[in-house]
This record gives C-alpha cells, structure tokens and sequence, in this order.
C-alpha cells in the first residue's frame, strides 16, 4: 500500500475526474502531512502514521460522482454538508464542484478527534 498504488489508481481514471482527486489528494496531503498515503477498501486515503495508524479519510471515484470517507458511519451525519449529497459514511461530490476548503477541514476535523476519543477500540 504505497503512494504509488495511489499513483495507478488515479491514472485510470478518465480525465476530469483524475484531476479533482488529484486536487483533492493534493489538499489531503498539506492538510495530513504527517500520515501515511495508502490503499483501504480498493480506495486512495490517509492513515495515521505508526503501525497501528487509524485511516482518518479516503476518497474514490465512480461512475456518476466522486466520493470522500471519513472511514467511520458517524463522521457525516454531523456536518452539514449542503449543497453536497451524503450518505451514511460519505459526501458525494463531481469535478465540476469540488468539496469547499471549509467542509473538508470540518470532516477532518471531526474524524480525527472521533480517532483521539477512541473510537473503534477494542476492549
């Protein structure tokens, strides 16, 4: 899981969309500078650096729209993600109209003090 598998998957991509994760990746990396860029669930994300780093966010691309994870179900259903639609684990957006600075410091935000807090800690 390295920075290159992230590298492949972004290059078979169609155009436009390759160039908003890119864009998207770009501003993940100046925000996680200090995580670990990886592969998780077939999709481009950051974990916490350490061998047992939590993964804070990923993102994908598929047919209609592309995605951000917070890799958690409780992340989303927090913020208010308007215009943009949700589900559960994720906020839908297009390379016409990326996610704003703003709801993507939110999402961050949230996921890693839900991370500090120890959510998905066993025992």
């Amino acid at each position: 899981m390295t920075a290159a598998e992230v590298d492949a998957y972004l290059a078979g991509l169609p155009q436009d969309q390759r160039d908003a994760l890119e864009d998207l990746r770009k501003r993940l990396k100046s925000r996680l500078p200090d995580h670990i860029e990886c592969l998780s669930y077939a999709m481009p994300g950051f974990r916490q650096p350490g061998p047992k780093g939590k993964m804070v966010v990923g993102y994908a691309a598929f047919a209609r729209h592309l995605g951000l994870y917070p890799h958690s179900g409780s992340v989303i259903p927090l913020i208010d993600c308007a215009p943009f639609k949700t589900s559960k684990s994720g906020v839908l957006f297009t390379p016409a109209h990326p996610l704003p600075d703003a709801l993507l410091d939110a999402i961050l935000r949230l996921r890693q003090d839900e991370i500090a807090a120890g959510y998905g800690r066993r025992g």
